[in-house]
């Protein structure tokens, strides 16, 4: 069975960026002491430190817009995650005692909303100019390619942030088409004739969140030791 078509990016991609910020907005908006104790699929961050890695993430947004390159890209939104190999979670300490140190969950929240709009913006805007290039992490990448690293990063972490959040919203569906396109990259050209899972499985199981079962294991035959793709 072969798994659906992936696509390209999507053409409006500061807007995919705005739905998968806005609704991990939606997800922690509201939320009390107690739910951001709430474990997550990442190991040793509850929801409260984890959305402080995800704020972070929208922080290397607006440096990346702000630090234009010149040279070419060395990466694109599928090779710039061969740097971060699966187990990879060495800021675990950092983002638990920076949420701790919030005297509310409203004031992460606050943070979170102001900074992830202001990446949405300078997303925006640095997107109009098509040849872009921006450098982050040591590397430069087509301005692209940077936004749906974003989404990805986004994406997964969404889908930790719910594990134990019961009526919390899913991800936005653009932004996981965009995170399946990026684990079809780093998988190899095999991925859509052997993989049969859904999207949000795919990315799960690709990821490491999920174990795999006798039955991906008889689906992925040789290509199972490739999993997980990325941490």
């Amino acid at each position: 069975m072969r798994a659906p078509e992936r696509g390209a990016l999507p053409l409006q991609l500061a807007a995919t960026l705005g739905r998968t910020y806005g609704r991990i907005t939606e997800t922690v908006h509201g939320l009390n002491d107690a739910d951001f104790d709430r474990p997550t699929r990442c190991p040793e961050m509850a929801v409260g430190p984890l959305l402080v890695h995800l704020l972070y993430d929208a922080q290397r947004a607006l440096v990346g817009f702000a630090s234009p390159a010149a040279a070419p890209p060395d990466r694109d939104f599928v090779t710039y995650w061969q740097d971060f190999p699966p187990g990879r979670h060495g800021d675990t300490r950092f983002v638990r005692t920076v949420a701790s140190a919030y005297r509310k969950p409203a004031l992460l929240v606050q943070h979170w909303r102001e900074l992830s709009e202001a990446a949405v913006r300078a997303a925006t805007a640095g997107l109009v100019d098509k040849g872009r290039r921006v450098e982050t992490q040591g590397h430069v990448l087509r301005a692209r390619d940077f936004v749906a690293t974003l989404v990805l990063e986004a994406t997964v972490h969404h889908l930790d942030l719910i594990v134990d959040l019961p009526g919390a919203p899913e991800p936005d569906p653009e932004a996981l088409q965009v995170t399946a396109r990026t684990l079809d990259g780093l998988f190899g050209p095999e991925a859509w004739d052997v993989i049969a899972w859904d999207t949000t499985t795919y990315v799960l199981k690709a990821t490491g969140r999920l174990p795999l079962d006798e039955d991906d294991l008889d689906m992925l035959g040789p290509y199972a030791d490739r999993l997980p793709l990325l941490g």
